[in-house]
């Protein structure tokens, strides 16, 4: 992606405003992690970066209301002139009980929210009007679905868990019933998340203006070689470490 000067040094606050809008409701805290809202103004068309995270999203935008699977790499969306989005974040494994069945059918995929949840939609768009609108179709609590946010949560606030066999001994898993589970309630494989959360750690670094080496890096994450971690981090956040610390 070409370089934007409105995209360097944090400039792109300038031209969107980010909030989240309150923090769910009981009844739907197991489901959902948290809402949010954008809203931009670009003359000119802007390349927005999106990294991706193990979440399922529901968006609304532009009068209609979908579902965005996870995404396993870096997004490019065109932004021009004036316009917003509202979304719900669900928590990982929080869609499956909506979705009733494999989460990783969705993967990669953004379909219209109308095939899994029918009716019109809320209007206004806001988090209260969002949360009755769910609750017609609120699920009952799914264990397997709080388990699954449990590992990746145990996932993001453990730098040393870097592959999955450490993963399955800290929760006394084999292997094949953690990728079983991620499969069916996260969408991704657990690999895929432990990699996410190590390299977004990379970029906490890089944002505090913390100087690297980068075959330190690698080695620290388990990667064999330098240009290892940077084909990943390139997937993951769509350019070379260096220049996203440019950007961000």
């Amino acid at each position: 992606m070409a370089t934007d000067a409105r995209g360097l040094g944090g400039a792109w606050r300038r031209f969107q405003r980010h909030v989240e809008p309150g923090a769910p409701a009981a009844d739907l805290a197991p489901f959902v992690e948290r809402y949010w809202a954008v809203t931009w103004d670009y003359r000119e068309p802007y390349q927005q970066l999106i990294v991706p995270y193990p979440n399922v999203h529901l968006t609304f935008r532009d009068g209609g209301a979908w579902i965005q699977g996870v995404c396993r790499g870096h997004q490019v969306r065109v932004l021009e002139g004036r316009g917003g989005v509202f979304g719900v974040a669900f928590r990982p494994g929080g869609f499956r009980p909506f979705l009733g069945t494999s989460v990783s059918t969705i993967t990669d995929r953004v379909i219209p929210a109308a095939e899994i949840l029918p009716g019109a939609l809320p209007d206004p768009v806001t988090a209260a009007t969002v949360e009755e609108w769910l609750r017609e179709w609120l699920p009952e609590p799914d264990p397997r679905a709080e388990r699954a946010a449990g590992v990746v949560a145990l996932i993001a606030d453990t730098p040393e868990i870097t592959r999955v066999d450490v993963l399955a001994r800290r929760i006394d898993a084999g292997v094949r019933e953690v990728q079983r589970l991620f499969a069916d309630y996260v969408g991704v494989g657990p690999k895929w998340v432990i990699r996410r959360y190590r390299l977004h750690e990379v970029t906490e670094r890089l944002a505090r203006g913390m100087g690297l080496d980068w075959a330190d890096v690698a080695a620290e994450l388990g990667y064999a070689d330098q240009a290892h971690f940077t084909r990943d981090f390139k997937d993951m956040f769509g350019e070379p470490p260096t220049a996203y610390a440019e950007r961000y």
